[in-house]
């Protein structure tokens, strides 16, 4: 990956677990950070599945400030920074770039709907003109099934031209491969880092020339998704993406953050961890109950889960 130097072809939105007074649990996030990079998976932090849009400014910075206190790897990190008040993306983007994170994964301004690419041109080049930092490397948040607002070609075209030290590359999460695919075509090959929004497009995008993926799941299956992303080229490659898929379609069988805390709860003995910030719900007691029986079916283990609980 050229534009943003980061090293590892797989990272996660890192689930945000939160604890009994409904308060962002850091030390809980700690543990669960350090698997993720003992398997070589990259922390996206303050992603859709950390349900970053239900955290405030002060809580983002807090929990960052806290990872990287804790001796966790900024290098490592491409925080969300993206929100629909500017002044907000400023400030955690210009906090992200001091802290030393190799990259910054922004949403557009996502309330409005219908707008223009010049509106947002302009909002991506106010907050990178307001930073005014060259150590910024910004990914694209292309996720319009969510935020409604997406990211077209002619728009990465026109960042890229204006500012090509700074757009690094994009997480596509539009679950359109030909969408995917005509990034890849269009920038790719310039050093434009192309990442699919899951580990169901990882062989498809690494093969076209992207760059990897940045999932959800990576949360619970962290160690056989960067397996793959380091063994794309062998024979076995596609049995392991049919494999990635088939555990993921569990996951998507339910809604997927509360489904992953509620898997993490069970397989760590820590309650608190399926807790979710409203509007979410937590599953049900008969979803829990299918969810954990289709796990126990397929003999799914998360990987150090007892790790992310917390001590008694």
């Amino acid at each position: 990956m050229n534009s943003s130097h980061l090293t590892q072809r797989v990272l996660t939105p890192v689930v945000t677990p939160f604890d009994a007074n409904g308060a962002p649990s850091a030390s809980r996030l700690a543990r669960h950070c350090r698997s993720m990079i003992d398997h070589d998976v990259g922390l996206a932090l303050f992603g859709t599945n950390s349900e970053a849009n239900s955290l405030s400014v002060a809580e983002k910075r807090h929990l960052l400030d806290t990872l990287i206190a804790d001796g966790l790897p900024p290098a490592r990190m491409m925080p969300g920074t993206g929100a629909c008040a500017l002044p907000d993306a400023i400030e955690l983007t210009r906090h992200a770039v001091e802290a030393g994170c190799a990259g910054v994964l922004m949403l557009p301004p996502f309330y409005y709907k219908n707008v223009c690419d010049e509106g947002l041109f302009r909002s991506f080049a106010t907050v990178i003109d307001a930073v005014a930092d060259a150590r910024l490397r910004v990914f694209l948040y292309h996720i319009p099934a969510v935020a409604q607002v997406g990211i077209s070609l002619g728009l990465i075209e026109r960042l890229l031209n204006a500012y090509p030290s700074v757009i690094a590359g994009i997480k596509d999460s539009s679950g359109d491969w030909a969408n995917t695919s005509a990034i890849i075509d269009a920038f790719g090959k310039s050093g434009f880092d192309v990442m699919a929004g899951s580990e169901t497009f990882l062989l498809q995008t690494l093969r076209a020339g992207g760059a990897g993926c940045i999932t959800a799941t990576a949360n619970v299956n962290a160690r056989n998704i960067a397996q793959l992303a380091r063994t794309w080229q062998t024979p076995e490659a596609d049995d392991q993406q049919q494999r990635l898929n088939a555990l993921r379609g569990i996951f998507t069988r339910f809604p997927v953050i509360p489904a992953m805390k509620a898997a993490i709860a069970w397989q760590s003995g820590d309650e608190n961890w399926s807790r979710v910030r409203p509007p979410l719900v937590e599953l049900t007691r008969q979803q829990r109950n299918a969810l954990e029986a289709d796990l126990t079916a397929i003999d799914f283990r998360i990987e150090n889960a007892g790790s992310f609980a917390e001590p008694a």
